[in-house]
């Protein structure tokens, strides 16, 4: 079963039009687009859904998704040595082998800290990319995931850490698969939202230190971080990623909602203050539609 694509043409309507087209504007960015999720599709959307747009470290999501199913296909496991001495292929997804963000450089033994590092993403990936015979990263991730999902406006121009460029309407196939699984292999999405060394500190990237920082196997867990690029009304297991492009992705399945966006201006100040209004107003409408008001 697959969701239909969105298209430009969807617009927010009903009890969604005055919500979504008066947050957007409050963002105070040019061109956002936003799409709201639950299990039967795209319920709202609003902005330039079909514009390319760069996704940064929204790509992790992918690189996550491949390298899981190669796991699942027996040509890697989670315990294998990875990266630093003393990691695992587990480690490096779950930003706990102690490298350094941009370099191979050990700042921390294994398992000790959560280091959010874009090297050991690449490395794993690169790691399944070579144990499955895929000719490069790009092909790995268009096969095992955006192919498979539909996601065919979708590109890889860089690493895996951070080099997809698609537009919203591909990031709400993806979310829609993320909350409530039906395309990609069994058990997958389930273990990169799982908890991954559960209780490491570390700094989340533009938001500080939190203890703990919660991690699964690619995706960052919601946990009790505060402050955090999404409301405190979420679940603690949701889960997603954000990027330094100005894009996300949350899922909470508890609620049974997820929420993607994508603009043309890299994260700053403006998405501190706007993500967590925005979702929260998004999850308590959905709320007061599902169970009536509260």
């Amino acid at each position: 079963m697959t969701v239909a694509p969105v298209t430009d043409s969807v617009r927010p309507t009903g009890a969604w039009d005055s919500l979504l087209a008066d947050e957007l504007v409050a963002w105070g960015v040019p061109n956002p687009a936003l799409a709201v999720v639950d299990s039967s599709g795209v319920v709202a959307a609003a902005g330039p859904l079909d514009a390319p747009r760069r996704w940064a470290s929204v790509t992790k999501i992918l690189a996550a998704l491949a390298v899981l199913s190669v796991v699942r296909d027996g040509l890697l496991t989670l315990i294998e040595p990875a990266g630093p001495p003393g990691s695992t292929v587990r480690h490096l997804l779950g930003h706990a082998s102690g490298w350094a963000f941009d370099e191979q450089r050990v700042l921390a033994d294994p398992g000790t800290r959560r280091i959010y590092s874009n090297v050991g993403i690449d490395a794993v990936t690169e790691l399944a990319r070579d144990r499955a015979g895929a000719p490069d990263v790009a092909r790995l991730l268009t096969d095992r995931v955006l192919a498979p999902l539909g996601m065919t406006r979708t590109e890889i121009i860089g690493p895996a850490a951070h080099g997809a460029i698609g537009p919203v309407s591909d990031l709400a196939l993806l979310a829609h698969e993320l909350l409530a699984p039906r395309v990609l292999p069994a058990g997958v999405v389930d273990a990169a939202a799982t908890l991954s060394f559960p209780g490491l500190a570390g700094v989340l990237p533009g938001f500080g230190r939190h203890d703990p920082n919660e991690w699964g196997l690619g995706f960052e867990v919601r946990g009790r971080k505060s402050p955090h690029w999404t409301p405190d009304t979420l679940s603690a297991d949701a889960f997603g990623h954000f990027g330094q492009a100005g894009a996300f992705v949350w899922v909470d399945r508890t609620h049974g909602l997820a929420v993607c966006a994508a603009t043309d201006v890299d994260f700053g100040t403006w998405a501190k203050q706007a993500w967590p209004i925005t979702s929260a107003r998004i999850l308590s409408r959905h709320l007061d539609r599902r169970e009536g008001p509260r």
